[in-house]
């Protein structure tokens, strides 16, 4: 009788175990078949990675800036006219505030405006910028690696250390967003700078 009583109790210690170490499997498999997706944590819309080259005219300092001279940095990348209207600089702004915010990490980042046209920025609006490199890219071949023509000037743009662009961030950016977005990324990142 005692015995029947053990070999009961070891019977459901044993099928308590199975069921416990079978649960995660069942529970994947389910969810897997009822296509359950979480909700992603990430503000910037991840795009098919493209690996940028090419170069342009620094308007600064009139010399030739080649991206792969990039590398190593997360780039923060914008596509306007020379004559930089409202929401150029407003991507400017927030370009430069999302770098800001990073504190010790800000170095890590480095900010792109490429100019699609032939017009000189006004020198008040490369002084506020300060930092940023304004480069012409009118007729570099960096611009056919950022999306459609029409969709370029729309939003800021992401290129990772070893020269993809990875990810954008939509129209009317909310700089809060976009730097939450950079911070997990630098503090996930592995690579060295």
């Amino acid at each position: 009788m005692l015995d029947e009583k053990i070999q009961k109790a070891n019977r459901r210690k044993f099928l308590l175990l199975l069921a416990l170490m079978c649960a995660p499997v069942i529970i994947s498999y389910t969810l897997y078949i009822l296509e359950y997706k979480p909700e992603s944590t990430h503000y910037g819309d991840l795009i098919p990675i493209v690996k940028v080259s090419g170069k342009g005219t620094n308007q600064s300092d009139n010399t030739i800036l080649r991206m792969k001279d990039l590398q190593g940095k997360w780039v923060l990348v914008t596509v306007d006219s020379g004559h930089c209207d409202k929401a150029c600089q407003e991507k400017l702004y927030f370009m430069r505030q999302v770098r800001l915010v990073q504190g010790k990490e800000k170095h890590r980042i480095e900010r792109l405006w490429l100019i699609n046209d032939n017009v000189v920025p006004d020198v008040e609006l490369i002084k506020q910028y300060e930092g940023t490199f304004f480069v012409n890219a009118k007729e570099s071949e960096i611009l056919s690696f950022i999306e459609t023509e029409e969709t370029q000037t729309k939003h800021i743009y992401l290129i990772d250390p070893i020269g993809n662009l990875m990810m954008r961030f939509p129209e009317n950016v909310n700089g809060t967003k976009m730097g939450q977005d950079i911070k997990r990324l630098l503090h996930v990142s592995q690579l060295e700078h």
